[in-house]
């Protein structure tokens, strides 16, 4: 079961995990500037996974509760917790830090919304590393 924080916030409908650019940001050296030739690292780049799917209830009201538990975990300041992909994808020390939502709702024999919610893990934040 893919998860944040133990919670099940994706498990209404599809969804899919798109992990981040990961390694060292570089750069070239600009003095004054005269950009020089060698290239210098400044660090590892903070951790990035974004997940994108579809809320998906049987009743308008079910909606906007799974609505609100995505936006419930929205918090200033951010609080970590663990992702979880739900076929062995584990990170730890990860924030929710942003939720968008589809420009419609959808109405039939079931409700629902896509949306996007984005999860950084800062450098500095504890290991982090992927477990799975």
């Amino acid at each position: 079961m893919s998860s944040f924080d133990s919670k099940d916030l994706f498990g209404s409908g599809p969804h899919r995990f798109a992990i981040g650019r990961q390694g060292q940001l570089i750069s070239n050296r600009d003095f004054g500037g005269v950009i020089l030739p060698n290239w210098h690292w400044l660090g590892l780049v903070d951790l990035q996974i974004t997940v994108r799917g579809r809320l998906v209830a049987t009743t308008e009201f079910n909606l906007r509760v799974l609505r609100n538990a995505m936006v419930n975990e929205l918090t200033d300041p951010p609080t970590t917790g663990q992702l979880r992909d739900g076929v062995g994808g584990i990170w730890n020390d990860m924030s929710f830090v942003r939720y968008d939502e589809g420009d419609r709702r959808d109405r039939g024999r079931v409700f629902s919304i896509e949306y996007t919610a984005v999860f950084h893990r800062f450098v500095g934040g504890g290991e982090g590393e992927e477990d799975g």
